[in-house]
Parts: C-alpha cells; sequence; structure tokens
C-alpha cells in the first residue's frame, strides 16, 4: 500500500511539473503576438457583427425569382395618419365584382360589342337646351349576351363634337345591378355625340384588386453597388421579405421606405445607382383573357338607337330658376350632376368651369412675357417633365443649363437670362420605374419643397401618381401626406408662392400596362390626391378630364394639343390677366 501511494504521489508531482512547463512555454514572449492578434479578431468581429445589426439585416435565405410571397408593412403609418388613410380608402370603394374561381369562362363578363346604351328622352319630352343634362343609360351584357346582374364595369364616357372640335367629359353613376347612368353637361349648341368605352370588365377589376394586393412587388427595382473592381446588383423596393440580409434606405426624414437586399461582401454605402429591375406576371388560368385588346379592354361600347343629339340655344333665364333645376333628376344622379366637368373643350380650346379664365398664349413672347422674372419649379414624373420640355422647347431665349443629366431622369435647368426666368425639373424619389438614376439624384418631393425660399415671383408644379400603381394605396397615401405637410409649410413660410398640382390621366392599355398601371389604378390615386389636397391653397391641373374630354387617343404622355392646352391653364394661374 506504501508502495502504491507513493507511487501515486509522483505520478501527480510529475503532472504538475508538465502543466508548469507548458504554462511557461504558452506564455513565452514568442507567443504574445498570436495572442495580440486573436484578440483583435474577437474585437473586430464584434464590431463588424454590431455594425450589420445597424444596417437592420435579416438572416434567411433569398430564393430566385421570388421577391415576396407575402404582405409586407405597406399600411405602417402613425396613429393619426392611418386613421386618415381609412377614411380616404372610403372614397375609392369599388362596387364588388364577382368571386372568380381559378378557372372561369370569359364568356360570363363583360361584352362591349354585346352591350349597349340608349339616350334618355329630355325631361318633360321636350328639346335639350345648352345648359341642361343629357342622362345616358348603359346596360352590360355577357357574350352569351344575357345581361349582367352586379356593377363593377370601369367605364370612360364622352360627349364630343368633331367639327366643333368640342367635348367634355361625362359622370357615371353604378346602379350594381349591370346597368349604368351617364350624365353629360350640355354645353354648346349644335350636335352632340356621345361614346361610351369599356376600360375594363368587373372581371377583371376583381383580378387588379387581387393582384394590388397579393403582389405589390410584381414591377421590382435595381441598384449596382461598386466596390473598388468588384461590381454587383441587388433588388430593391419599398418592402422586401426577410429571406437576406437588407441594406436600409429609408429616408430619415419624411420616413418613407426603401430597401435593397445586401449584396455579398460589399458594404451598403457601395450603392451607386436605381433602376426599374423587371415584371413578374403571375396570372391564373383565364386571368389573361380579361385584358384583350379589341376584345374587353377600352373598347367602345354601340348604341342602340341614335348615338347623338341636337342642342338648341340657351333657353330663358325663367327656365334655368332655382326651384326647378334638376327637379326632375333622383337624388344619386342630381348630386353627381351638381359637381359638374372640371371644363370643356370648344374649338380645340379648353374652358374652365371653375371660375379661371384660361387665356391663349399663342407665341413665344407672350410666354416669356407672362413668365418673366419667375422662378418655376416642377417636380414629379415624366408626366411633369414633359412640361419642362415643351417651355424649353417653345421658348428660344430659354437655354438648358448642360447639368450632364441623363434625357429620362434629369435632373434638369433652363435660364432666359434675358427675361430673368427659370426653369428647373427633378424627378421624386423612389419608387421610380426609370433605366437608371445615379442614386445621388434620388430626391424626395417634401425634402425637395423644405429648399424652397419661395414668395410671389416663385411658381412650384406638382405631379406624382404613375409609379405608384403596383402598390397598395397606402403606399400613396404616405408619400401625399408627405408632400402636403410640405407644401403648408412652404404657404405658410412665403404665402405668396403659386403651387400647381397635376392630376393623373387615361392612357393606351395593353395586358403589361394593365396589370401595371391601369387605368382603373390612376382613377383611385387621383381620387386620393384631390382628397388630400382639397383644403390647401393650391391651384390644380385636371389632367384627367383634359384627356378624356379630347378626340386624340389617351396617352401616358399627351400629344401636343392637349399639352398647351394644359400650358394654358398654368399660365392662365400665373398670369390671371392674360399675357399683358
Amino acid at each position: 500500500m506504501n508502495i502504491k501511494g507513493s507511487t501515486e504521489i509522483r505520478i501527480k508531482k510529475t503532472s504538475l511539473i508538465m502543466r508548469s512547463r507548458a504554462y511557461r512555454r504558452i506564455c513565452s514572449p514568442k507567443f504574445r503576438p498570436f495572442y495580440l492578434t486573436l484578440v483583435l479578431s474577437i474585437i473586430i468581429l464584434l464590431l463588424y457583427s454590431n455594425w450589420v445589426t445597424y444596417l437592420t439585416t435579416y438572416e434567411v435565405v433569398k430564393t430566385p425569382n421570388s421577391i415576396a410571397k407575402h404582405s409586407c408593412s405597406f399600411h405602417s403609418l402613425p396613429p393619426k395618419e392611418a386613421h386618415l388613410a381609412d377614411l380616404l380608402k372610403q372614397l375609392i370603394i369599388w362596387p364588388k365584382g364577382p368571386d372568380l374561381a381559378s378557372f372561369f369562362f370569359l364568356y360570363d363578363t363583360s361584352d362591349p360589342a354585346r352591350s349597349s346604351f340608349t339616350i334618355l328622352p329630355p325631361n318633360g319630352g321636350r328639346s335639350w337646351h345648352v345648359g341642361d343634362q343629357l342622362e345616358v343609360l348603359i346596360k352590360m351584357y355577357d357574350f352569351y349576351g344575357r345581361p349582367k346582374e352586379f356593377g363593377g364595369d370601369f367605364l370612360l364616357v364622352r360627349l364630343h363634337n368633331p367639327i366643333l372640335d368640342a367635348g367634355v367629359a361625362g359622370k357615371v353613376l353604378d346602379h350594381r345591378n349591370g346597368t349604368y347612368s351617364a350624365i353629360f353637361s350640355l354645353l354648346w349648341e349644335g350636335r352632340a355625340e356621345v361614346e361610351v368605352i369599356l376600360v375594363h370588365p368587373s372581371e377583371g377589376i376583381v383580378v387588379l384588386e387581387k393582384l394590388t394586393q397579393e403582389q405589390p412587388d410584381r414591377i421590382y427595382f435595381r441598384s449596382l453597388f461598386r466596390q473598388g473592381s468588384v461590381n454587383k446588383s441587388a433588388i430593391c423596393n419599398i418592402c422586401l421579405n426577410k429571406p437576406h440580409r437588407l441594406c436600409n434606405y429609408s429616408d430619415p426624414i419624411t420616413g418613407e421606405p426603401w430597401f435593397c437586399y445586401k449584396p455579398k461582401n460589399i458594404s451598403c454605402n457601395a450603392r451607386i445607382t436605381h433602376s426599374k429591375g423587371g415584371f413578374i406576371q403571375n396570372l391564373q388560368p383565364m386571368e389573361e383573357e380579361l385584358f384583350q385588346i379589341g376584345v374587353n379592354l377600352k373598347v367602345p361600347i354601340p348604341a342602340s338607337g341614335p348615338a347623338h343629339i341636337q342642342v338648341l340655344k340657351k333657353k330663358d333665364d325663367f327656365y334655368e330658376s332655382a326651384f326647378n333645376y334638376f327637379l326632375d333628376y333622383p337624388g344619386e344622379v342630381r348630386n353627381a350632376v351638381s359637381n359638374g366637368p372640371a371644363g370643356y373643350y370648344y374649338l380645340g380650346v379648353w374652358r374652365a368651369l371653375d371660375g379661371t379664365t384660361v387665356h391663349q398664349f399663342n407665341t413665344a413672347t407672350e410666354i416669356s412675357q407672362c413668365l418673366k422674372n419667375k422662378r418655376i419649379h416642377l417636380y414629379g414624373d415624366s408626366t411633369i417633365r414633359q412640361w419642362f420640355e415643351y417651355l424649353n422647347g417653345t421658348l428660344p431665349d430659354l437655354k438648358e443649363f448642360p447639368m450632364e443629366s441623363l434625357n429620362q431622369t434629369g435632373p434638369f435647368l433652363a435660364l432666359d437670362y434675358t427675361n430673368n426666368i427659370l426653369l428647373t425639373f427633378r424627378s421624386h424619389g423612389p419608387p421610380i420605374r426609370f433605366r437608371y438614376v445615379p442614386v445621388s439624384q434620388l430626391r424626395y418631393i417634401a425634402n425637395e419643397l423644405d429648399r424652397v425660399v419661395g414668395g410671389e415671383n416663385t411658381v412650384v408644379i406638382i405631379g406624382i401618381w404613375s409609379h405608384f400603381s403596383t402598390f397598395p394605396v397606402e403606399v400613396y397615401i404616405r408619400r401625399l401626406l408627405n408632400v402636403r405637410k410640405a407644401v403648408v409649410r412652404l404657404l405658410n413660410r412665403a404665402p405668396g408662392t403659386l403651387v400647381i398640382i397635376r392630376t393623373a390621366n387615361p392612357k393606351t392599355l395593353t395586358l403589361y400596362e394593365s396589370l401595371t398601371n391601369s387605368d382603373w389604378y390612376s382613377l383611385q390615386r387621383d381620387k386620393i390626391l384631390r382628397a388630400i389636397f382639397q383644403r390647401v391653397k393650391v391651384k390644380l391641373v385636371d389632367a384627367w378630364e383634359m384627356t378624356v374630354a379630347h378626340h386624340l387617343p389617351h396617352n401616358l404622355h399627351p400629344q401636343p394639343p392637349i399639352i398647351k392646352n394644359m400650358i394654358n391653364v398654368i399660365l392662365s394661374y400665373i398670369c390671371p390677366k392674360g399675357a399683358s
């Protein structure tokens, strides 16, 4: 036993001696650089981890060609603005259409060729006079010739006279039983022809609503990142699912959200460009047939009888007195009539009905005289850029300053030194579907307005609508509320500033345009825009009615005769007494 115990003691001593020698070797000065490097590596790793967290990144795998599978936080607004958004959404509630099964027959949907409209007789069976209202009954049928029993079709109506180059947009009332009333103001003497267009059948509207809710990212965007000699691109959008690390480019002032997937091994600060990435079309079987050119996409509806009337001169004032005006119209129709059109064309000239006298500025000299000593700042999309291009091309003394900007995106600046005119254009911030924009030129309108000094010689023109059509309407509401607050701040500090807002307008539609930029999407956002700026001291250019009322085909960028009339409206706001 003593021998065994003695042996165990010697083994323990030997073990302690070996550990002591190993410890001294590890702590030897020649190993100190290794330990210092290890400690520094751990510190750097911790700092990098904190930096990544700062960039609000998520850790899940991104699947190719599947940018988003579920709804993002498009609806995130402060409580007060969220309540306002709920009220605004009540303005655009559309009559409920049919519940589409995964497979349905085109022949069960609205057919413009079998549908028809009928001009109803005037009140009391007498003739029509200038100042009266014309009512037209529209009946919708399917491809089998069966009457539709529900509403929800999107119709545009117009009254016009090709010889007089006259036209006015009408109002459509959906009775939600397959019939509609179109109401027109009779504003000129002579022939007046009715035109009714089916833009989308009710079944197509159901598809458009579903796309906005389920596929708000069907148009996506890309950014180029460059770090040294390495170039990588990444998908960007207002909202991205969490399958990958994200770079957060949300605006710190307005809170407008914008994100990009973070390229591997490249800093978020290395982003240099923004561009439209592409379009993902994901329709169910048969849904594509609801958007066929010449079949059910912007197709005229024929008349069941005469398609025109003869309008006589204005009646005696006695017959227009308040006690019998609109007397025979039911309540719903009467409300629509009382709203009335914004204006009408006569001899190709737009005549406003809001009290504005629209002067004609037919020469460059007249336009320059009106704009003398003015600073005109245009902000928005390509429909606003079109106005910059018109003025820049019309005024010979207006010289564009070379800013090395891209033709599509700007920014642009033009000067007329003789008349002291400054004209600028800047596009709005993302989402914007231009093919290439340097990130240094991505600016939000609200922030730009806060940099405007303003005053009696300053004109601000804003148009923002087309690039928001694929997103839920909350995204557009957020943007307009930010712009509205900036406009109010501008008018508070410089009350003499003239602010002009451009509305949306209808356009030529294809399958792609219908799914991404339909007139129905534009109409919904147009109603939102008008409501948000209703009580702000701004002027409106009603591009919607100015396009619908004109005989030229609808176009995202209206043709020159329409643009000339729009410019005359703007100049009449700037110079209410005309060129003199």
